[in-house]
C-alpha cells in the first residue's frame, strides 16, 4: 500500500475530528483530561469537572491544577506534568490517593503520557486516573490469599516482604500477584504500599502523633523516606496533608 497511512484515511472521513473527551464522559470511575504544554486544561471528561467541585467544562479549561483545586493540592499535581512535559517520560499506574474540593478522598491509578507535535516536540499530555474497585472478598482468590493479607496488615511497620506474604499463602511470588490482581487490580507491592499510607493518612488525621513515629509504624526506616514517599502517592507532604484535611473537615 502506498501514499498515506490507513488510519490518517479513515480519520479524515469523519465530519469532525475523533474525541475521546465525549466516551470518557460516560465513565463516571475514570478521569480523563488533556493539557497543552504550560500545563492547562484543554480537554476534560464530567467526571473530572465533577471532582473539581464545579458544573461546566468552560470553567476548567484553559486553567491549571492550581487554579481549580487550589495551590495546596494542585501544586502536586503540576510537578508530575512537569516531568512529564520537560522529558517525555511517561507515568504508568502510578498508584496515588486523590484529594478533590469535594472532600472526598480515594485511592486510583494514573498514567499520564506526552503528546508529540509534527515538529518532533512535546506540545502536551494526556492522561487518565482509575478509580481502584473494591475487592471481591467472597471470590476464591480472596480466600487462597486472605491470611497473606490479615498477616501483612497486622504488621504494617515489620513491613514484611513479598516472598514472605507468598510463603504465608503457600504460593509463588507470581502465584500470589497474580491473585492480588485479580482480586485489588493491584500488583502486590502496589497493595502492600497503599496499606501503609492508607494507614499512616488515618493516623495523620486522627491523631497529633509526630510524623517521625508515624512513619515507623508505617513501616520506613526514617521520615525522610517516608515523607518522599507519602508526597508521591498524594502531592502533599505528611504535614500538609494534616493540615488540609483537616480544614477540609470543619464544617462549613
Amino acid at each position: 500500500m502506498t501514499g498515506r497511512p490507513q488510519h490518517e484515511a479513515f480519520f479524515e472521513q469523519l465530519s469532525e475530528p475523533f474525541a475521546a473527551e465525549a466516551l470518557f464522559d460516560h465513565m463516571p470511575d475514570t478521569v480523563f483530561f488533556i493539557k497543552d504544554r504550560d500545563g492547562r486544561y484543554v480537554s476534560a471528561n464530567q467526571t473530572l469537572v465533577e471532582r473539581c467541585g464545579l458544573r461546566d467544562k468552560s470553567v476548567l479549561l484553559g486553567r491549571r491544577p492550581s487554579d481549580v483545586l487550589g495551590e495546596t493540592l494542585g501544586r502536586g499535581y503540576e510537578l508530575q506534568d512537569q516531568v512529564v512535559l520537560e522529558t517525555g517520560q511517561k507515568l504508568i499506574d502510578q498508584l496515588e490517593l486523590h484529594t478533590v474540593r469535594s472532600r472526598d478522598i480515594g485511592w486510583c491509578l494514573t498514567t499520564k503520557m506526552p503528546l508529540i507535535g509534527k515538529d518532533d516536540a512535546i506540545v502536551g499530555l494526556v492522561g487518565i486516573s482509575r478509580d481502584l474497585r473494591l475487592p471481591d472478598m467472597t471470590s476464591d482468590d480472596f480466600a487462597h490469599i486472605a491470611d497473606a493479607i490479615r498477616f501483612a496488615e497486622q504488621r504494617i511497620s515489620r513491613r514484611p516482604s513479598i516472598a514472605e506474604l507468598a510463603g504465608i499463602a503457600g504460593m509463588s511470588v507470581y502465584q500470589l500477584d497474580r491473585r492480588m490482581r485479580r482480586v485489588f487490580g493491584l500488583t502486590t507491592g502496589q497493595w502492600v504500599l497503599k496499606t501503609r499510607i492508607s494507614h499512616a493518612s488515618l493516623v495523620l488525621i486522627e491523631t497529633d502523633t509526630p510524623v517521625a513515629d508515624i512513619a515507623l509504624e508505617a513501616g520506613y526506616a526514617d521520615q525522610s523516606a517516608f515523607t518522599r514517599q507519602f508526597r508521591r502517592s498524594t502531592g502533599l507532604s505528611p504535614t500538609e496533608y494534616r493540615r488540609h484535611r483537616r480544614l477540609s473537615r470543619r464544617p462549613k
